[in-house]
């Protein structure tokens, strides 16, 4: 039968079934076989053919015949498991049902009377008859699903012909792992018939997963999804060879291949992409329960650690790459979903974490994840993978390693638009996050306590940074220390606390290599003194916030002079079609994320009770020292700490005198008041000596100076570490399965239907 009379003969056959008014009994494999049997239709052409007003009007004036489709397309699966695929009729006909069943189980999904439905059991099953004919459709579904995915000649190479002779359920299926890397020494030879007939069976995976995005979130957070639940559990025999065949196969990838031009043109990354999105639907259950995450956990050898960073890390750089011949080296699109991987495997498996942090590798990963941001900081469709890349850097920053290793030089020229510097891998960093709140989407405020806390979190350890970075942090103090700007809302005054706690770090345990952060705070010092001598009287706050309202706000200031200078408030930059709109889940605050660790003299972090830090009185003290005031932080009521829509203002919010003293009586100002008292009259003094007009001899001579002896006792160092909760639990929820939504398109498996778990921006 020809392509055109195949795909004739199933369109009346779909449209049989549609016409029909009565049922058809499920013994008349006359007529139900003429959708997988008698037809060879592409998973194109099923979407095409099975149009999803048809589908509906099945569901809802023919239940008993979608119900019918469904279980006869279902058992073809579990008898292509039972016996292998061994005839190319075998082969066609566990196609066509998966196809079928992928188009299909959306729309038994998005209506809450069918979700039940996979749950029941074979129709005429007894309690007498074996246990196998009493499981569930889900469960029967699923593991067909798994046998199928290691199937001799079908998904996977025969070792020997005896491999197809010998009875399916007894192949071990660990010998037949898909890519070599952890847990497997060989890498099969290739075979690109396999790898599409796998990704066929992933993608129906991945659908039978996706009945959570036809939940609201809140209802997702109440319950477990029962697909992926049994899929990672103990019944499935296939789960650790299918755990590592996804992992290896997506480490293992190469999209340059042999290095010749243009050769991306043969060949795709469908294998890779399919790969990373089932292994990121099976993530968010955490627990023993789930074997794909406790497999992951488990993972601890050294070259197992080196393969997958290797991997990681040479395809997200793989975008960076930039060669003589335009479009001539492929460019993997699927950057989310590898850092969402990577951030699953650090936040999971400890001793990986530690790996990546042990060498200067985790700059592999530092300097793609800041590109990304960089990148997609104006972009609305683009603020779920920006807030990703801030979470990694949250996790990484926790680390002591992280900061030590951010001081190797930057000499990497990847194409990005910052100003040109010589520094380190540090200054890129404070670079790109100056950007990033200078020039982003105003949805990005909210992120600027984890931005901040970043840079706090590696301050103590950065030797030397550069005359730009250290402009850019003080260009942020000016711009956040400014009095509309910190009276406007109740929280605004944490982003001066962060930056004075970034300085006095610096100051107290890196003062010898930071001449030019000491040069910038001098130079800037009025921003200081304005600070200790801001007036909080209800009069003055009044004068503050008119002033606001007179101009349009914005963040920096005309008086600034740095070079790049501008607001968050920028004209968007308009989504790209086809994308989700970004209805995540509201980020709880930076308290609720991270957890205070005070650094022992021994180089050991010890936890610091939220219960004994200082409660905030009324007025304060007059003069509270560093200590404290990093200490302790939360000086505002509950209802202040919760995050707001926009850091910026709060219009229904009104600031008094009594809270503004609360909180600069803490300003932790007494180290850089004193550096400032000892450094100035000496800078003055050697510039009209020596009538130096040139900044160089300015900063040499701060480079030979000292204030040993000079300065506060030094304070501890505090780290803030992030600590998974169940906020950012349901937002990486949604944003993952948005990031899957848009990336399965061809087919566009769950394109206009009733999707619950976010908005579609339909552009």
């Amino acid at each position: 039968m020809g392509s055109g009379d195949s795909k004739l003969h199933f369109r009346k056959a779909v449209i049989q079934l549609t016409t029909k008014t009565q049922p058809v009994e499920a013994s008349d494999d006359a007529f139900w076989d003429q959708f997988w049997c008698e037809t060879y239709t592409s998973v194109q052409d099923v979407f095409a053919l099975v149009p999803a007003a048809e589908i509906r009007a099945l569901r809802e004036e023919s239940p008993s015949n979608l119900a019918t489709l469904c279980y006869k397309a279902m058992d073809k699966l579990v008898q292509g498991a039972s016996s292998g695929v061994q005839t190319e009729k075998e082969r066609q006909i566990v196609l066509n049902c998966t196809r079928l069943l992928t188009r299909i189980l959306p729309y038994i999904f998005e209506d809450p009377d069918w979700r039940g439905f996979f749950w029941s059991t074979v129709p005429g099953a007894s309690q007498e008859e074996e246990e196998d004919q009493c499981r569930p459709l889900a469960e029967s579904l699923l593991l067909s699903i798994a046998d199928l995915l290691f199937c001799p000649d079908f998904t996977v190479n025969s070792h020997d012909k005896s491999d197809s002779a010998r009875d399916f359920q007894s192949i071990d299926s660990c010998e037949f792992i898909w890519e070599a890397g952890v847990g497997f020494a060989q890498s099969p030879a290739a075979n690109y018939i396999h790898d599409q007939n796998r990704t066929e069976l992933l993608k129906l995976l991945l659908t039978c997963f996706s009945e959570a995005i036809y939940l609201p979130p809140s209802s997702e957070k109440k319950s477990l999804n029962p697909w992926v639940t049994f899929f990672a559990s103990s019944e499935n025999r296939h789960a650790l060879p299918l755990f590592t065949s996804l992992l290896n196969v997506v480490c293992a990838y190469d999209p340059v291949g042999m290095g010749f031009p243009y050769n991306h043109l043969l060949f795709s990354d469908q294998r890779a992409l399919q790969a990373l999105d089932t292994s990121a639907a099976n993530a968010p259950i955490s627990g023993p329960e789930n074997l794909f995450v406790n497999y992951l956990s488990r993972i601890h050898r050294e070259e197992d650690f080196s393969f997958i960073l290797k991997g990681v890390s040479s395809l997200l750089n793989n975008p960076l790459l930039q060669t003589y011949l335009p479009h001539s080296t492929k460019k993997i699109q699927f950057h989310q979903e590898l850092l969402v991987l990577f951030w699953k495997l650090c936040d999971i498996n400890k001793k990986f974490l530690f790996f990546v942090l042990k060498s200067s590798n985790v700059l592999e990963i530092l300097v793609p994840i800041l590109f990304y941001l960089n990148e997609s900081r104006m972009d609305h469709s683009k603020l779920g993978l920006v807030h990703l890349g801030v979470f990694i850097l949250l996790l990484l920053s926790g680390e002591r390693n992280f900061g030590v290793r951010l001081n190797k030089p930057y000499t990497l020229r990847v194409p990005m638009d910052v100003p040109v510097f010589t520094g380190t891998h540090a200054d890129l960093l404070i670079v790109i996050f100056h950007k990033l709140m200078t020039c982003g989407h105003q949805r990005l405020q909210p992120l600027f306590d984890c931005l901040l806390t970043i840079i706090v979190n590696i301050s103590p350890y950065l030797k030397s940074l550069s005359m730009v970075a250290a402009s850019k942090l003080l260009h942020l103090l000016e711009a956040f220390s400014t009095p509309w700007f910190l009276f406007s809302s109740p929280q605004n005054n944490h982003l001066v606390f962060f930056l004075l706690e970034v300085c006095n770090n610096i100051i107290q345990y890196q003062f010898d290599g930071n001449s030019k952060l000491v040069y910038s705070i001098i130079r800037k010092r009025t921003i200081f003194h304005q600070l200790a001598n801001l007036p909080c009287d209800a009069v003055s706050i009044n004068n503050a916030l008119q002033k606001m309202k007179k101009k349009r706000p914005e963040l920096s200031r005309t008086s600034s002079t740095d070079t790049q200078s501008s607001d968050v408030f920028k004209q968007d930059v308009p989504p790209e079609q086809g994308t989700f709109k970004a209805s995540l889940e509201a980020m709880p605050g930076i308290d609720k994320i991270t957890e205070k660790s005070q650094v022992c003299a021994d180089g050991t972090l010890m936890s610091v009770s939220r219960s004994v830090a200082p409660q905030t009185t009324e007025g304060g003290a007059n003069a509270a020292s560093d200590t404290e005031s990093n200490s302790e932080r939360d000086v505002e009521s509950e209802a202040s700490r919760s995050r707001l829509s926009s850091v910026s203002s709060c219009p229904s919010w009104t600031p008094t005198s009594d809270w503004a003293l609360s909180w600069k009586s803490k300003l932790p100002l007494q180290t850089i008041m004193r550096l400032l008292q000892v450094l100035v009259p000496q800078v003055e003094k050697i510039c009209i000596d020596k009538g130096l007009t040139d900044e160089t001899e300015i900063l040499q001579f701060l480079q030979h100076g000292t204030l040993v002896g000079l300065l506060p006792v030094p304070h501890p160092i505090l780290i803030r570490k992030y600590q998974a909760n169940t906020g950012t639990t349901a937002w990486f929820h949604t944003y993952m399965w948005g990031v899957i939504y848009l990336r399965n398109v061809d087919p566009p498996i769950w394109y206009d239907t009733d999707i619950r778990l976010f908005e579609i921006q339909r552009t």
